[in-house]
């Protein structure tokens, strides 16, 4: 799959990327929901490079598991 393939499995929305909060508003991905000690419920998002970084490593940690891969479900409750 092409990055841009895997790119379209998410949807996309303004908001600020967890690993780049400088950059400000950009589209982004939503990746996981924390729930912090302190309570409530956190939604983590992610730039498209970032996207792109995180299933990399999915796809490399599957390889060295013996796993199969398939991109698109960073979220986890899929």
């Amino acid at each position: 799959m092409t990055s841009e393939q895997i790119l379209n499995l998410y949807e996309w929305e303004l908001g600020e990327c967890f690993r780049h909060p400088a950059r400000g508003q950009v589209m982004t991905a939503h990746v996981e929901t924390v729930r912090p000690a302190a309570g409530g419920i956190q939604d983590v998002r992610a730039c498209r490079e970032c996207v792109i970084d995180l299933e990399r490593e999915r796809a490399e940690a599957a390889l060295r598991r013996g796993e199969s891969y398939t991109p698109g479900s960073l979220r986890g409750d899929e």
